[in-house]
């Protein structure tokens, strides 16, 4: 475990990391099992762009995180699972389980088809198998594409479209709170325009009834009991896709982001074991027999976004670490589940969302009071930058001023995080995600992309130097790939993020400065939203732009133009909500929309944008110069509106 100790280590490391980039990662992928060691480390340009790591290596990420931990950690927890309901019994899966698991799962793919190469989609509730699937996948070369349970049928189909997948991995239906998710309907619905999927296999979760296809949908029971429990890993090279994960952009369109094989893996397990401090012996024990177990770690997050393939199942599984998974959300069956699970489980490490703080702050300390949550040694946040005032209330009323938090900046292109404190070693600052990490080159840009140098200055937070975990194409479409991170500022990856250095030195990250808004940590492309709204019938336009919201940290606005001056707004409205969840999911459904009877446009067309986002944050005093505007009075009308 190559784990930093001290503030002094961290500088040391840092200092190597910058002055020979190459010796430093190879020092941290020394510690993997290689089929073939890399004949080069490292070759890169920003300019195609082009990024190889470990060039030449052989290895499959799963005897990484499983076959090589069977001998010293066998009986040792991988997964604590936790249900939606509290009172459906949890599961515990062995390091020896979970690989047992995997290669029977991997065998049922190679049954029904699957080959190296293969892309296949997984659409799933969060239950052990999913991490299941995921690793199945890997192990046998095929690529896989994790879909959020929580998205549309048209959302699952354009994914499943674009990487054309060939296999599709469900189940009959998830518990989500109060609610049940007919995820198999959705499958079926989204498959209607989907030729390329041959097979559909499905886990038993809610017992809902469900339409099962000849030819092409099995049960995962059944397909379980026709194959051994041994499956020997694929070869994959360094640069082998491991898997796609799409994420929103500032076009209608999602982008498939690719990670690879070798590189990804080296990143997440360095940057887990260090920003969280993950120890692997623990006293007293949480789990188990012995008095020296490994400690318990929480991240919430969902493993259709790219923080639960990197911090719930991938790093901490290649650290050997005990991961623990929840179905369900924080405030059901109330707003004291979180605390009531910690307490259950005795867990160490806690990792959320600003948004999940938020709410249960919100809901007020009555739902924690009951908790003891002296178990708790680090905590995190994830998705967005923390508010103070939140970051206040974790530190002091779950936290008991005891535990550093270490507030990570990252995103699903970047495969890890990049700034975050080390916990209880860098000393923290509200709302800050404070350092880089060794290994990463952050530049500050102003507009004409000169670098800012020195402390006290703001700019675009931009990479100067690529990191094993970067992201190397946008799935059949490398150009797309350099038109939104590259292509700005040449010689610089662009995080579409604003971002302040302080006296400091330390990094606060200001907000997205693209046409993307992050919602509760989630990025949704202004476009993608409102091409899913134009599908109404009676809207003929709109805009999208985002604004402060006490909760999610920013909402989602929308300007509608309604072509057949509807006297039914509020039924409208929620139409058009209805429209939005139908096609992208009650993800991207909007907290505001305002029916206007145009939109601020250049002459060329384009939508000032900048002025919506004025009037959406209330700020109305200062539009700036709208007499270029093909019709300025537009604007005083959509004031008016907003006031109203």
């Amino acid at each position: 475990m190559n784990r930093i100790i001290s503030f002094e280590q961290y500088l040391s490391e840092y200092k190597k990391s910058v002055d020979d980039p190459e010796q430093f990662w190879a020092a941290q992928a020394e510690g993997f099992v290689w089929r073939k060691k890399w004949d080069k480390v490292l070759e890169w340009n920003f300019t195609e762009p082009n990024v190889k790591w470990f060039i030449g290596g052989k290895l499959n990420i799963t005897e990484n995180c499983l076959d090589r931990h069977l001998a010293e950690r066998g009986d040792q927890t991988a997964i604590l699972w936790e249900p939606n309901n509290p009172k459906e019994e949890g599961r515990k899966l062995s390091y020896k389980e979970l690989h047992t698991e995997a290669c029977r799962f991997a065998n049922v793919l190679k049954n029904n088809g699957a080959k190296k190469g293969d892309r296949i989609c997984i659409y799933m509730p969060m239950v052990p198998e999913l991490a299941i699937a995921l690793l199945a996948c890997a192990r046998i070369g095929a690529i896989h594409s994790v879909v959020f349970g929580g998205f549309s049928f048209q959302s699952l189909s354009d994914r499943i479209h674009d990487a054309d997948c060939n296999i599709v991995i469900t189940a009959d239906g998830a518990f989500r709170g109060a609610k049940d998710i007919p995820l198999k309907s959705v499958v079926d619905e989204a498959l209607q325009t989907c030729p390329s999927v041959k097979k559909v296999i499905v886990l038993k979760r809610t017992n809902c009834e469900v339409k099962m296809q000849n030819e092409r949908d099995v049960w995962w029971s059944d397909e379980v009991k026709k194959v051994s429990a041994e499956c020997p890993v694929e070869e994959m090279d360094s640069e082998d896709m491991l898997f796609i994960l799409y994420t929103s952009g500032s076009t209608g369109k999602p982008k498939g982001v690719v990670h690879t094989t070798a590189g990804y893996m080296v990143f997440t397990k360095y940057t887990f074991e260090n920003v969280f401090q993950y120890h692997l012996t623990h006293s007293p024990s949480p789990i188990g027999e012995g008095s020296q177990q490994p400690e318990v770690y929480w991240c919430t997050a969902d493993i259709g976004w790219i923080t639960g393939h990197s911090y719930l199942v991938y790093g901490p599984l290649l650290a050997g670490a005990t991961t623990l998974m929840f179905e369900g959300i924080p405030t059901y069956p109330d707003a004291g589940r979180f605390w009531q699970v910690i307490d259950k489980y005795k867990v160490n490490i806690f990792y959320t969302a600003p948004t999940a703080i938020r709410s249960l702050m919100a809901a007020g300390d009555n739902f924690v009071k009951p908790y003891k949550l002296d178990s708790l040694r680090v905590l995190g946040t994830v998705g967005e930058p923390i508010n103070e005032e939140a970051w206040k209330w974790y530190n002091e009323t779950i936290g008991k001023k005891k535990c550093p938090i270490v507030d990570t900046w990252w995103q699903t292109e970047t495969g890890g995080i990049m700034i975050s404190p080390l916990a209880g070693i860098t000393k923290t600052k509200p709302g800050y995600a404070t350092l880089p990490l060794p290994g990463i080159q952050p530049a500050l840009l102003d507009e004409k992309g000169e670098e800012l140098f020195g402390n006290n200055v703001e700019g675009k937070l931009c990479f100067k130097f690529p990191w094993p975990g970067i992201i190397r194409t946008t799935y059949k479409n490398h150009k797309r790939c350099f038109n939104v991170y590259f292509s700005q500022y040449k010689g610089y990856y662009f995080s579409g993020d604003g971002c302040k250095r302080d006296e400091d030195g330390y990094y606060r990250i200001t907000g997205r400065v693209d046409d993307v808004i992050k919602v509760s940590g989630h990025l949704l492309g202004t476009a993608e939203i409102e091409n899913a709204i134009n599908r109404h019938p009676d809207i003929v336009e709109s805009a999208v732009v985002g604004f402060p919201h006490p909760i999610k940290g920013w909402g989602i606005y929308a300007f509608v133009i309604d072509d057949h001056n509807r006297k039914d707004t509020d039924e409208l409205k929620k139409e058009i909500i209805a429209t939005v969840t139908k096609f992208m999911g009650s993800i991207a459904k909007p907290d505001k929309i305002q029916i206007v009877k145009g939109l601020p446009k250049t002459r060329s067309g384009k939508i000032m944008r900048r002025i919506l986002k004025k009037i959406s944050e209330g700020d109305t005093s200062n539009l700036g110069d709208t007499s270029t505007l093909l019709d300025p009075s537009v604007v005083e009308e959509i004031k008016q509106g907003a006031l109203s």
